[in-house]
């Protein structure tokens, strides 16, 4: 049995709000496959979360987010090749935004999305290793892709705990998953203790810290001068979320299923989930604006571990930006260009016969909300033995009418396809 696992980041909308944009884009490949697959709905984390990504992807590879997790903190340091030192050190998932640095205020939290990401090399560089000046405190950071980076808050001396909130006020921690807010006050948050520990209290006390610092040394840094005079939005804060102390121990994916797993992983939180649950990982390079070549090379990295593996997870991250951007056009683009550049020439180059395609979201990013929500995403199941339910395309109010029906946990979806398909194989 060969399986390619298809995840479409943030691909679903709300059919509600109107035309989602599945049911816009022109993308023959992807309704192919509905038409003959059997379909259904899924919760990637559960009713009520509008998940991250990271939560959300380790639910529809079959561990439970809210036993199993640590954060998202920990997982982007792993794909950005950081430890940490477990009792002293946590890891944020950060990014570079543009605020007044007067008031706190956000003007953009992603500082217009078109910062490079040797800028946010040069950035970071300016605060790595910086003394936060209470607890023994320093911090480290890395920058990753674009205005994405990863911060290490850590003491010398004192030990350090998790268990406190964001400074990005578009996300509320709930225990180690980071939920979406639907609306926010726009200013910097402050991060306060979750519990009565002197661990977390430091903690918070070394965060606010770093954010008072940070807005300093980048207010007047040369690239933000430089951004300045080119018109653009200046990274003058970083703001933080998803804090981690340790990794999650997880039984690697291989032993979980009796499978050889690889990974096609574009973006740190995803080379991060690889590494960690052992999957054979081809590293791709981050997206571009060449979509025919960025896809070309994300196909020959699938096809190379297909050779090798059973089962290969494919994340694109394609129709997400456009999502939290709010421009539908762009993101029908991105549904388009993948069912052109990536799935249309996979589908020529597998053996139906001897390979599975199963194809969905990790989480719904609607252009009508600008966030992630807690709508569940379509789901398609395509493989010998699977019988078709008719669906004519790949959309949401498509997909709900299928045979698998609603899967109201992410964790539950590929246990029950995989046994499922292991009885058409054997």
């Amino acid at each position: 049995m060969k399986l390619v696992y298809l995840v479409l980041d943030g691909v679903a909308d709300k059919p509600e709000d109107g035309p989602t944009s599945l049911e816009v884009a022109r993308k023959p490949a992807l309704d192919g496959v509905a038409s003959k697959s059997a379909c259904g709905l899924v919760y990637t984390v559960g009713r009520g979360v509008a998940p991250e990504s990271d939560a959300a992807v380790f639910s529809i590879l079959g561990y439970d987010p809210h036993t199993e997790y640590t954060g998202r903190g920990p997982i982007e340091a792993v794909g950005a090749g950081l430890e940490i030192r477990e009792g002293f050190e946590v890891a944020f998932r950060a990014n570079f935004a543009t605020v007044d640095p007067e008031t706190r205020r956000i003007i953009d939290r992603r500082c217009g999305r078109n910062l490079s990401s040797e800028e946010a090399r040069e950035l970071a560089r300016a605060l790595d290793g910086v003394d936060l000046g209470v607890h023994d405190g320093y911090a480290r950071v890395v920058a990753t892709v674009g205005h994405r980076a990863v911060v290490v808050i850590g003491s010398r001396s004192r030990r350090l705990s998790d268990n406190v909130g964001n400074t990005d006020p578009a996300y509320e921690k709930r225990g180690y998953v980071s939920v979406a807010k639907p609306s926010f006050e726009p200013f910097v948050a402050e991060a306060r203790p979750l519990d009565d520990s002197e661990e977390a209290r430091r903690t918070a006390d070394l965060v606010n810290a770093f954010t008072e610092l940070s807005i300093r040394v980048l207010r007047g840094h040369p690239v933000n001068m430089a951004r300045a005079r080119e018109g653009k939005l200046p990274a003058n804060a970083i703001l933080l979320r998803d804090s981690g102390g340790r990794l999650p121990r997880l039984q690697r994916i291989s032993e979980k299923y009796g499978l050889r797993f690889g990974a096609v992983a574009e973006m740190p939180v995803e080379i991060g989930i690889a590494r960690i649950l052992g999957m054979d990982m081809a590293s791709v390079p981050p997206p571009s604006e060449d979509k025919a070549k960025d896809y070309a090379d994300r196909l020959e990295a699938t096809l190379k571990l297909l050779e090798r593996n059973d089962v290969v997870y494919v994340h694109l991250k394609g129709p997400d930006e456009p999502g939290h951007d709010g421009d539908l056009k762009r993101k029908v683009e991105a549904i388009e260009a993948i069912d052109k550049y990536y799935l249309a020439p996979l589908l020529r180059e597998i053996d139906p016969a001897t390979t599975a395609l199963l194809v969905t979201a990790d989480h719904a990013t609607p252009y009508t909300r600008k966030s992630h929500t807690d709508d569940p995403v379509p789901l398609a199941l395509m493989a010998p033995g699977v019988t078709p339910d008719g669906v004519p395309r790949f959309t949401e109010k498509e997909c709900s009418r299928g045979s698998l029906g609603v899967f109201e946990h992410g964790y539950e979806v590929l246990p029950r396809l995989l046994e499922r398909l292991r009885r058409v194989y054997a």
